[in-house]
């Protein structure tokens, strides 16, 4: 069910533009890309510590309770949907939270703000599977994004994915390895795999409410630490 835009949603979202990034994209996206905005994370944060992003934070439950349990790191939160990001600003504002910087726009975009090199952990929580075999290219765990993953993250990075679609963590498998990736802390069933330290999502509260097993996994590339 797609979600109604919200009344004012333009002017809440300037309360919280501080917070927000908002990409401008006119005509091919290819050309954009190759004009490179950098996000300079130093100036934003204030200071030097690693960066790590989840792509597609939703309504922000996962992004703000990782900002809040590490304050030492600094987040990037990618979203699309201009609706949710308004709610995840205001999760990150009422717990007062200096360590989140949102990004609204496409995964697609992120090689003309994000740094190469620069992000050591990414997380993908939930994204939308798209079952249709014609759609598989949108899926975030396609082969070209993980080539942009790649170019932005770290050489030690790691990509930690949860969804509660089997097919989806199957064809993701398949995608990290034909792309180089190894895998490592892998789960079938993770609310009954005794892994400690896991934040439930929205979306994961919702389908293992209806006792939906939930899957996991960590890929890194062959050169990364194993750590």
């Amino acid at each position: 069910m797609r979600m109604r835009r919200k009344k004012h949603l333009e002017e809440k979202l300037l309360q919280c533009d501080n917070l927000i990034c908002f990409p401008h994209v006119d005509g091919d996206i290819r050309e954009a890309i190759a004009e490179k905005e950098y996000i300079d994370c130093r100036a934003y944060f204030g200071n030097d510590n690693p960066v790590q992003m989840e792509i597609g934070c939703g309504k922000g439950q996962f992004i703000t309770e990782l900002a809040q349990r590490c304050p030492d790191v600094n987040f990037i939160a990618v979203e699309i949907n201009r609706n949710v990001i308004w709610m995840a600003c205001q999760k990150a504002m009422e717990r007062g939270l200096r360590n989140i910087l949102f990004l609204q726009g496409g995964a697609e975009l992120l090689p003309k703000y994000i740094r190469p090199g620069s992000v050591g952990r990414i997380y993908l929580n939930f994204s939308c599977p798209y079952p249709k075999t014609t759609y598989a290219n949108r899926r975030l765990t396609n082969v070209r994004f993980l080539e942009i993953y790649q170019e932005i993250a770290s050489p030690e990075a790691e990509i930690h994915q949860k969804t509660d679609n089997m097919h989806f963590f199957e064809y993701s498998i398949e995608q990290f390895t034909a792309a180089g990736y190894r895998l490592k802390n892998v789960s079938l069933d993770l609310h009954n795999s005794g892994f400690e330290g896991n934040i439930v999502t929205e979306y994961e509260n919702r389908f293992a409410s209806l006792g939906q097993p939930i899957y996991r996994l960590e890929a890194y590339l062959d050169g990364s630490s194993e750590k």
